[in-house]
């Protein structure tokens, strides 16, 4: 079965709800039912083996937990003599039984039903008489990991997800990000690395502090097993949606990850990783939203600890928390003499121009620039997620720039490389192709400057697009056509990004022109401002302010 066919499989048990279930709430019973049916059809192997060693370990007064995993090959096991199958030979009994065969798994599986809130669901099936039917439609499908391997589930898992947040009128986007942009962030976190990546039996740590339903950290995973198997990835995060929480463990614990990794709460006045450093880190952190709930502690950590802990730069308007996330991204590196951090983030507009010189945002983003931090900024497409049609960013830092990096921000401008989706999906109507994740990625890992040859013709219809890198010619246009060239890689030295700002005053007039002395103080004699012309300007730190005024305030304002 493809992931499709199985979503819409596991989706028609929404036919069997209708009625007794508003369709918001139809996600409550799906989603545990699929986990519950994945492990189970996972366990279902060594079933007999586990129940047999669980016994024998028992009765020598032995703890028979390492013993039972051993046998379950797995990082979880399920001491029940019953199972799913079991489960449908006895109707009148199915609710108590479903009970006690949860209760059967090991702690970690049992915490991610009690966060899907199950035995309600549970109850509330079996008071509506719907409990055996729903159970038995799920015993009919087979998703054990030979049938539907961890990369369709994980698919099946996002698309459910998607409908489930469709039909309640949830952001979607809070739950998971679009596939194309995690292969993209992906590919330009590992891109630099493949030679360190492709040695035998490397382990390196990735963390996202907002995991969701872990979409990032499985696809790094996928990545990193297409390239080197023989490398292993460990996996970390933390999530605040129980929903999204219980998905990404169950996720991670059919991976064979730890699961004690991953961790539920608030990452901002929470933070459930308190002393790790990462080698990679990927978060998608939501747009725009504002910190109130947890103002008290982040304002607490900021003074009180200052640059030992992780709001040390500033802090942004508490409207919007994106930075929030990046400073505590900066605070879980690796130091670069042990081997350094790079990680990617996706924001929105406001963190690269909001606030003006002085403000939270202005000291964060003169922090990151100071420090050599930042590598690239990649604008991506309009319309890619689910919940909003506005211009995002990739931010790609990292404390260990290869030498040719140093200094300098390599901006490219990826907003035109999308085809259209056949469906839109939310507000996601546009979709990055392979093509044009692997032309960004190559722009990215060549460090180059480039630009975007647009061939048209003479009725200006385009004909084709190409990439120019520097010095390369641009392609030559038909009889009567032309070739529009725009930048599409630029780098820039730190330095370029820096200003001060300078108040500009305009003297004081009377009615007929004349300059308005002041009469007292220090400020006898000499003319005064005029507040209501007064204005500011931003120099670039590499120009000369005397210089600077000069040329660009002088000309338009004599007086100034």
């Amino acid at each position: 079965m493809n992931h499709q066919s199985l979503s819409s499989f596991i989706w028609s048990v929404a036919d069997l709800l209708r009625g007794d279930y508003k369709q918001a709430d139809y996600g409550k019973v799906i989603l545990p039912f699929t986990v519950l049916r994945r492990l189970d059809c996972v366990l279902e192997p060594t079933k007999d083996a586990v129940l047999t060693e669980h016994a024998a370990k028992t009765a020598q007064g032995l703890n028979p937990e390492p013993f039972v995993l051993r046998k379950a090959g797995q990082t979880f096991y399920n001491i029940s003599p019953l199972d799913m199958r079991k489960l449908m030979g006895d109707q009148d009994n199915i609710g108590q039984n479903l009970y006690a065969y949860i209760q059967g798994f090991s702690p970690d599986v049992r915490d991610i039903f009690e966060r899907f809130e199950f035995a309600v669901q549970v109850d509330r099936l079996a008071k509506a008489g719907l409990l055996y039917q729903v159970a038995e439609k799920f015993t009919r499908i087979d998703l054990h990991p030979n049938k539907v391997d961890n990369h369709q589930m994980g698919l099946v898992f996002e698309e459910l997800i998607r409908r489930f947040a469709e039909l309640s009128n949830e952001t979607a986007g809070e739950h998971f990000t679009p596939r194309e942009v995690i292969r993209l962030m992906v590919n330009l976190l590992f891109v630099e690395d493949d030679g360190i990546l492709s040695k035998p039996g490397v382990v390196r740590t990735i963390y996202d502090p907002t995991a969701g339903t872990g979409g990032m950290l499985s696809t790094a995973d996928e990545y990193l097993t297409e390239h080197n198997d023989k490398a292993s990835l460990v996996m970390y995060g933390q999530e605040l949606n129980p929903e999204s929480y219980a998905i990404c463990k169950a996720d991670m614990l059919i991976k064979g990850q730890d699961v004690s990794n991953i961790i539920f709460g608030n990452t901002l006045s929470d933070d459930g990783h308190p002393h790790q450093k990462f080698d990679y880190m990927l978060s998608n952190p939501p747009f725009g939203v504002e910190w109130k709930k947890v103002e008290k502690a982040v304002r607490a950590e900021h003074e009180q600890k200052g640059f030992n802990g992780r709001f040390g730069p500033g802090l942004p308007r508490v409207s919007d928390g994106s930075l929030l996330f990046l400073m505590h991204l900066l605070s879980k590196m690796r130091p670069a003499a042990d081997g350094g951090s790079r990680f990617g983030i996706v924001l929105n507009g406001s963190p690269l121009f909001t606030g003006g010189a002085g403000s939270g945002e202005s000291e964060i983003r003169r922090y990151v620039l100071e420090n050599d931090l930042v590598e690239a900024i990649i604008a991506l497409p309009t319309d890619m997620f689910y919940n909003t049609g506005i211009a995002t960013y990739v931010w790609v830092l990292s404390n260990r720039k290869p030498s040719h990096r140093k200094g300098k921000v390599q901006l490219i401008d990826g907003s035109t490389f999308w085809q259209k989706m056949r469906k839109s999906l939310g507000s996601k109507r546009k979709e990055m192709g392979e093509k044009d994740i692997a032309t960004i990625t190559r722009l990215f890992g060549g460090f180059q400057e480039a630009q975007l040859a647009t061939v048209l013709d003479a009725e200006g219809r385009e004909l084709a697009k190409e990439v120019v890198l520097e010095g390369e010619k641009p392609p030559t246009a038909p009889e009567g056509g032309k070739v529009k060239l725009a930048p599409l890689s630029r780098i820039f030295p730190n330095e370029a990004f820096g200003y001060r700002t300078i108040t500009v005053e305009r003297p004081l007039r009377d009615e007929s022109g004349k300059l308005i002395l002041g009469e007292r103080g220090k400020n006898k004699g000499k003319p005064q401002a005029d507040s209501s012309l007064r204005d500011t300007e931003n120099v670039p730190l590499s120009e000369d302010v005397e210089a600077y005024f000069c040329r660009e305030v002088l000309p338009h304002a004599e007086d100034a």
